[in-house]
């Protein structure tokens, strides 16, 4: 007996209807857009306004910061290259963050834009939380994680991409 499991093997969408189960599939992604798009938005404007964060060095500075997390960094090379141009790297983070965030929120290029905010959250990762212990407090490795479905599966539903997925297909039968 298997209770609470289907067991039906009709493909969804086929026969023209749908059940609560088929649309909460088909939906199932759209809260971590949304989450994530306005979170990396709201990250990316933070450091923008910050006075303090986009300066090579002083409290609250990423220049700051980036010396204070090279000794325990996985990678301390990618500190190094931040290190550089410490401003400069924060105004690449910040403008990749809003991307990235308006990309998954709007559904544009959405895989590109994943990619994009699993490469920040990998490199923020390896250097800034890499010494938190234990692992699962430091965010960026749930950040990357969470990244990963939208790498893989896109936006499907509510966005551009569909969008302009459908219009092609609508263009081709023309």
């Amino acid at each position: 007996m298997t209770h609470g499991m289907r067991t039906d093997t009709r493909t969804p969408y086929l026969d023209g209807g749908r059940d609560w189960r088929d649309t909460a599939t088909r939906y199932a992604l759209l809260p971590l857009r949304v989450f994530l798009g306005v979170t990396f938005i709201y990250a990316g404007l933070d450091k923008l306004t910050d006075s303090a964060f986009m300066k090579a060095d002083g409290a609250g500075s990423i220049g700051e910061t980036m010396r204070s997390v090279h000794d325990s960094a996985a990678v301390p090379a990618l500190v190094d290259l931040a290190l550089k141009s410490p401003a400069g790297f924060g105004y690449a983070i910040a403008f990749g963050e809003i991307a990235v965030g308006l990309g998954v929120l709007f559904g544009l290029l959405t895989r590109l834009a994943a990619l994009g905010g699993a490469l920040i959250s990998l490199s923020l990762w390896l250097t800034v939380s890499w010494a938190t212990e234990p692992y699962y407090y430091g965010n960026d490795l749930i950040y990357l994680m969470a990244w990963l479905p939208l790498v893989l599966a896109g936006a499907p539903v509510l966005s551009l991409d569909a969008l302009l997925r459908a219009r092609r297909r609508a263009g081709s039968y023309s």
